[in-house]
């Protein structure tokens, strides 16, 4: 039952590493295509600050987790 526990812990761990690792991307690309912008666009701003939103959410749950310290 606790070699069980571990592997499914395991398992949602690195589905949470790779979904981080994809919004840093997102929010990154995010925020380079507001610093080219000329013109200020609503739109952009708001996909920038909702990747970063997510992005945090989940390094707030990996915190929680203690991802990476096993």
């Amino acid at each position: 039952m606790l070699g069980r526990r571990r592997k499914l812990k395991k398992e949602f761990d690195d589905k949470l590493h790779t979904l981080m690792m994809y919004t840093k991307e997102e929010w990154e690309q995010a925020r380079d295509i507001e610093k080219y912008l000329n013109d200020y666009d609503q739109d952009v701003v708001t996909r920038r600050k909702v990747a970063e939103v997510k992005h945090f959410y989940l390094f707030k749950e990996a915190k929680v987790r203690r991802l990476g310290r096993d």
